[in-house]
This record gives C-alpha cells, sequence and structure tokens, in this order.
C-alpha cells in the first residue's frame, strides 16, 4: 500500500514539474542560452566578429532536431554502456573464483 502512494505522489509531482511551468508561462518565448547570447553580444558590441563559421549548418530545423536527438541516442548508448561494464567488472571483483577443476 505504502509503495502505492509514494509511486502515484512521484508522478504526480513530475506532471506538476511539466505543468505549472507551462500554465503559468504567459508569454514567454523559449528561446536558447546560445541564440541569446549572440543576440546580447550583437547588441552590445556591433564591430563583434566571430572566430570561426560553422562547419555544416543543417537546411532545416527538423534536421537540426534530428540530429541532436541522434547525439543525445549515441551519448545515451555510450554512457549505458561504460555504467554496464563498470558494473559487471564490480560483480566479478565480489564473485569468488571456482576452486581449479583437479584430474
Amino acid at each position: 500500500m505504502r509503495r502505492h502512494l509514494v509511486t502515484v505522489l512521484l508522478v504526480l509531482a513530475v506532471v506538476a514539474l511539466f505543468a505549472v511551468p507551462l500554465l503559468a508561462g504567459g508569454d514567454s518565448e523559449y528561446a536558447g542560452t546560445d541564440s541569446q547570447a549572440t543576440e546580447l553580444i550583437e547588441e552590445s558590441r556591433p564591430d563583434y566578429q566571430p572566430w570561426f563559421e560553422s562547419v555544416f549548418s543543417p537546411g532545416s530545423s527538423e534536421v537540426e532536431s534530428g540530429l541532436f536527438a541522434l547525439q543525445a541516442g549515441v551519448g545515451g548508448v555510450v554512457l549505458g554502456y561504460v555504467l554496464g561494464r563498470l558494473r559487471g567488472r564490480r560483480l566479478a571483483e565480489r564473485t569468488p573464483a571456482p576452486p581449479p577443476v583437479e584430474t
């Protein structure tokens, strides 16, 4: 009974974390920090020249979103692999070696 109550409360807390900012958001713009920083720099220093240009610029926002999702997926796989290997190594160190087979 207590486990179910804790689970329900956690789910409600997660829903509230997403719902409250969306409902109380008003007319705010959802812009990334990169674009905000660029705008601030251009406003404060009109003679600013970037050090380099992008090597690749995707044509549409769908391609950009897809590349970002692919990057996040690859990062998640790498992180999962590393954590799995570390856990497997720790379990292997704790497990005693089998006795040698005598013939």
